[in-house]
C-alpha cells in the first residue's frame, strides 16, 4: 500500500510554489497605488482635467488588490486569526471612510455602491469561507458573492479580480497568471478602457527592483479614510494661491 501511494505521489504534478515578494516589494506596489489613488481623488473631485489622472487611476484597484490578495494568500493567513484580524479592520476603516465617502457625492441613492474597504471585505469574507470549507461555507460564500458583490465598488469584477489575484499568489502558474489577466480586462467594464491591465507589467517591475521600504503597519487603513476626509475640506474650503 504505501509502495503504490509512493508511485501515485511521484507520478503526480509538483504543486508550485506560492509567490514570494520582498516585503520592500510589497510595500513599494501598495505606495504606487497609493500616489496613483490619490492623483485620481483629486482629479474626480477637485480638479477634473488632470492629464492622464484617470487612466493611472485605473491602477489603483489592481495593485491594492494584489496587495492584500498577496498577504491573503501566505499560508494560514485567510482561515486563521490573521485572516479573521484583517477582516476587522476592513470593516472598521471602511465604516470610518463611509461619512466623507458619501459626503464627497457622485453615488447614486446617496450612498450606492460603497467604498472600496467594502469591496475588499466582502473579497476577504468570501476566500474565508471557501478556503475553510465545508459545503454550508460554500454556499454562505456564493451568497456572500452575489449578494454583497451588487453594493460594493467595481461589482462581482472587482471581487473576481481580487479572487483571481488570490490564486495566483498561491500557486504562480501561466494558467493563473491569464485568469488574472481575465479578470482585469473585466474591469474594463467599470472603467471604459483596458488600463487596469497595466497593473500587470508595472507589479512585475516593482517586484524585481530590490528596494528596502520597511512595513507601515496600519498606516494604509488610516489613509484612506483620512484623504477622502481632506478631500472633502478641500471642497468646501477651495484653496486658491495668489501672486
Amino acid at each position: 500500500m504505501s509502495g503504490n501511494n509512493a508511485t501515485i505521489a511521484a507520478s503526480s504534478p509538483a504543486m508550485p510554489a506560492p509567490l514570494a515578494l520582498s516585503t520592500g516589494a510589497v510595500e513599494a506596489i501598495k505606495w504606487f497605488a497609493l500616489v496613483v489613488m490619490v492623483l485620481d481623488h483629486a482629479n474626480k473631485y477637485l480638479y477634473a482635467a488632470l492629464p492622464f489622472a484617470f487612466e493611472l487611476g485605473r491602477l489603483a484597484l489592481p495593485l491594492f488588490s494584489f496587495a492584500l490578495a498577496y498577504n491573503l494568500a501566505r499560508p494560514g493567513v485567510i482561515e486563521g486569526e490573521a485572516g479573521r484580524r484583517v477582516i476587522v479592520r476592513l470593516a472598521l476603516f471602511g465604516a470610518a471612510a463611509t461619512p466623507a465617502y458619501m459626503a464627497l457625492g457622485k453615488l447614486s441613492w446617496g450612498w450606492w455602491p460603497l467604498n472600496v474597504m467594502a469591496l475588499f471585505l466582502v473579497a476577504a469574507v468570501v476566500l474565508r469561507l471557501v478556503v475553510q470549507g465545508g459545503t454550508t461555507r460554500r454556499a454562505m460564500a456564493a451568497i456572500v458573492f452575489v449578494v454583497a458583490g451588487s453594493v460594493v465598488e467595481f461589482w462581482w469584477f472587482g471581487l473576481g479580480t481580487i479572487g483571481a489575484a488570490w490564486r495566483y499568489c498561491k500557486a504562480p502558474t501561466w494558467k493563473n497568471a491569464a485568469i488574472l489577466a481575465a479578470a482585469l480586462a473585466t474591469l474594463g467594464l467599470v472603467n471604459g478602457n483596458q488600463w487596469a491591465l497595466a497593473a500587470l507589467p508595472v507589479a512585475a517591475l516593482i517586484a524585481r527592483i530590490k528596494v528596502e521600504i520597511p512595513r507601515t503597519g496600519r498606516f494604509f487603513y488610516w489613509f484612506y479614510p483620512l484623504h477622502l476626509s481632506a478631500i472633502v475640506v478641500l471642497t468646501i474650503i477651495p484653496i486658491t494661491f495668489t501672486s
